[in-house]
């Protein structure tokens, strides 16, 4: 089973055996690659909705690696039906490609090269250069914002 981020509507990828994607991918597609996503649904394609634990144990993840704020619900749903049905998550988002390693879920990256390594972000202070594990609005120190970086 291969569940498709709505990136493989838009590059048309093809994959042998059971598809599945989410309501809300079809929502982000507009023209022939929302006909590509019910062409699809329609050909046997399952459209699955995953429950809220699974939602609750990919956003856990994402806090933990750091990719919480880049993520959006609709990833989050993406990253929960591949883990509910055990299935491959099709996605050339990195940010989903590493929270989906975490938990364990196989992933194809389509357009682009996939993730070589998981990482755990760090935040780091733009005013006095601290690094945190956790993401804050604002550093405890000296009040300037946080910004992700890359951990080596």
């Amino acid at each position: 089973m291969h569940v498709l981020d709505s990136s493989a509507f838009i590059h048309e990828y093809d994959v042998d055996g059971p598809t599945a994607s989410i309501p809300a991918v079809h929502e982000e597609l507009e023209g022939g690659h929302a006909l590509r996503f019910d062409a699809m649904e329609g050909s046997g394609m399952h459209v699955h909705v995953p429950d809220a634990d699974a939602i609750r144990r990919v956003e856990r993840a994402a806090r933990e690696s750091g990719d919480a704020d880049v993520l959006s619900a609709t990833d989050v749903r993406l990253i929960a039906a591949a883990v509910e049905l055990d299935a491959t998550l099709v996605t050339d988002d990195y940010a989903m490609q590493n929270v989906a390693e975490r938990l364990g879920v196989t992933v194809d990256a389509i357009a682009r090269e996939g993730i070589t390594e998981e990482r755990e972000w760090l935040f780091q202070c733009a005013g006095c250069g601290r690094t945190f594990e956790d993401d804050r609005d604002r550093c405890p120190i000296c009040g300037s914002d946080l910004t992700r970086k890359n951990p080596t």
